[in-house]
């Protein structure tokens, strides 16, 4: 809007006591605002991330711990390596010191498995002359070493800390379909109580159709879902990729679909023991599905 003449005469009359009341007044607002508007975006989260909890944590590759053998492997050489084939080089990422295990193997097969080959490759004991136990003897001491290789080699190929990123998001989608799938939770956490409806009792009452196999369609399996593949993103953009404009467009579409997911939770779930779950397991705030997400 135009300044007119008179209203610029009228601002110059004003004296300088009263034209610092009216700036500090002015500063004093804008103050106020900017610390509402930092208080409100406390209390609505990350609208990417949200609260990073335990079981969001998960989501991500298992970190071995730093053993006596990582400082080893450091100063180990490849002449070293070939110079003992049989002794493999230390490595910290070892199947039976993690939770879980890639290609749907578990601890106990792993370990029938490694019992089977070693039950199966054996050496048999020798009751002969002395020159021929003292051989056996030999064979057996290389036979042991080559097993201990191969038992190492086997476990780091089925760590999932040596897994692909396809893999280790194949698993979080195997988690997260057991711990919120409608198959397990409806055992134990209740839905939203039905509203009153009047109905013709001489109606019969329809049936509910079964549940075939696990649950991987419900709302919060695919909230689940979605917030672990939108965690994958967000650490690939947030980093050396920033100028990646196909995984922030792919994030994007991700968050508005979580986003509408949660929309819908909202409304059909609100205050159910279904949806404190997951809200409280996932780590989302009301920033996830109110207003607009923006990915800058």
């Amino acid at each position: 809007m135009a300044v007119t003449r008179r209203k610029v005469k009228r601002f110059e009359k004003r004296d300088a006591y009263t034209l610092r009341q009216a700036k500090a007044r002015k500063d004093a607002n804008l103050s106020r605002q900017a610390l509402l508007k930092e208080e409100r975006a406390k209390e609505l989260g990350d609208p990417i991330r949200g609260i990073e909890t335990p079981f969001v944590k998960s989501f991500d590759r298992e970190v071995p711990q730093k053993s006596q053998k990582d400082t080893e492997a450091a100063s180990l050489s490849v002449e070293a390596i070939k110079a003992n084939p049989d002794q493999p080089p230390p490595s910290p990422a070892f199947a039976s010191k993690e939770k879980h295990l890639d290609h749907g193997i578990t601890h106990d097969e792993l370990q029938k498995s490694l019992e089977f080959s070693r039950h199966l490759t054996e050496p048999l004991p020798s009751d002969g002359p002395l020159p021929d136990r003292e051989k056996a003897e030999r064979e057996r001491m290389i036979w042991a070493a080559r097993n201990r290789s191969a038992s190492e080699a086997v476990q780091r190929i089925i760590s999932l800390v040596n897994g692909s990123s396809m893999h280790q998001t194949k698993k979080n989608i195997e988690r997260i379909i057991e711990t919120f799938g409608r198959h397990n939770t409806d055992k134990t956490l209740k839905p939203k109580a039905a509203a009153i409806v009047t109905r013709d009792p001489s109606v019969p009452a329809m049936e509910q159709t079964p549940r075939a196999g696990p649950d991987t369609g419900s709302s919060e399996v695919q909230i689940g879902i979605l917030t672990a593949k939108i965690r994958v993103l967000a650490d690939r953009y947030e980093g050396e990729n920033r100028n990646d404009k196909i995984n922030k467009r792919n994030l994007r579409l991700l968050l508005h679909r979580r986003q509408k997911l949660l929309k819908y939770m909202n409304k059909k779930e609100r205050g159910s023991e279904r949806w404190q779950n997951m809200i409280q397991t996932l780590g989302l705030t009301p920033a996830t599905w109110q207003g607009q997400i923006a990915v800058e």
